[in-house]
C-alpha cells in the first residue's frame, strides 16, 4: 500500500491516532489533521500533519490547497467532538458546534477529494460514526443526531459513487478504550457488553485498513458496528 495516500482528520489522539499509526505500519502515506498540529506527539517519514479547524472557513480553505496537491486515494473522516447535556439544558451553540464538527465537516472534506477519486475511478471513503447514531444516548441529542447523519450520508453517497468504483462506508464504534473515555467505562457498562470488555483502537483501525483495501471492494453503503455486541438491531 506504499503508493496509497490517505487523509485522516482528527488524527492526533484517540481513535484517530490509532488509525494513523496502524495505517503507517501498513505502508500508507498519511496526511493527518488536528486543530493544533503541534499536539501530534509522534512522527514518521510517511506522515504529514497540518492544522485544520473544520468550523473555521479560513482553515478549511487553507486545507483545500494542501489537499489539491495530495491526490487522495482514501479518506477517513474521523474528526469529532461531544458537547453533552440534557436537551432542555443544551444551548444552541453546543448543538451547532457538534453538528458543524461531526457532520458538516464530512460534507466539506469529502467534497475536496471526491472529484479526484472520480477521475481515477477508484476511491475509499470511511466515515467514523458511533453506535449513538443508531441507539441514541441520553444527554447526546446533538452527538447522536450528527452521527446518524453521517451514517445516512454514507449510504446516500455510496449510491452516487458506486459506478465509479468508489466505496463509502461508516464505522460505528461502541465503547473504545482511549484517553477520552478514561473514567467513563465502568463495570456496569462492561456487564452490558456481550464480549465483556471495552474495545481497543486497533479494533477500529484494522477495520479501516480492510475497508481501504481491494479486499473490501464489494462492500459499500454499510454501517459496520464495532461494539462487542452492545447494540444489536
Amino acid at each position: 500500500m506504499e503508493n496509497k495516500k490517505v487523509i485522516v482528520t482528527g488524527g492526533n489522539r484517540g481513535i484517530g491516532k490509532g488509525i494513523v499509526l496502524y495505517l503507517l505500519e501498513q505502508g500508507y502515506q498519511i496526511l493527518a489533521t488536528s486543530r493544533d498540529s503541534t499536539k501530534f506527539d509522534f512522527s514518521h517519514p510517511n506522515l504529514k500533519v497540518c492544522d485544520l479547524d473544520v468550523c473555521d472557513q479560513t482553515s478549511v480553505d487553507n486545507f483545500q490547497k494542501i489537499v489539491s496537491d495530495f491526490d487522495t486515494d482514501v479518506l477517513v473522516n474521523n474528526a469529532g467532538i461531544t458537547k453533552d447535556n440534557l436537551f432542555l439544558r443544551m444551548s444552541e451553540d453546543d448543538w451547532n458546534q457538534v453538528i458543524n464538527t461531526n457532520l458538516n465537516s464530512v460534507f466539506k472534506i469529502t467534497k475536496m477529494v471526491v472529484k479526484g477519486m472520480l477521475k481515477k475511478r477508484w476511491g475509499r471513503i470511511v466515515n467514523i460514526s458511533s453506535i449513538s447514531g443508531s441507539m441514541g444516548n441520553q444527554g447526546q441529542t446533538n452527538y447522536s443526531a450528527s452521527k446518524a447523519g453521517v451514517d445516512a450520508f454514507s449510504r446516500s453517497l455510496a449510491k452516487e459513487l458506486g459506478s465509479r468504483n468508489i466505496t463509502v462506508n461508516s464505522i460505528a464504534p461502541g465503547f473504545i478504550q482511549t484517553d477520552m473515555t478514561d473514567g467513563l467505562i465502568d463495570e456496569e457498562i462492561i456487564k452490558k457488553i456481550p464480549l465483556q470488555r471495552a474495545g481497543d483502537v486497533q479494533d477500529i483501525a484494522s477495520l479501516v485498513n480492510f475497508l481501504a483495501s481491494e479486499e473490501s471492494n464489494y462492500i459499500t453503503g454499510q454501517t459496520l458496528v464495532v461494539d462487542g455486541g452492545l447494540f444489536m438491531k
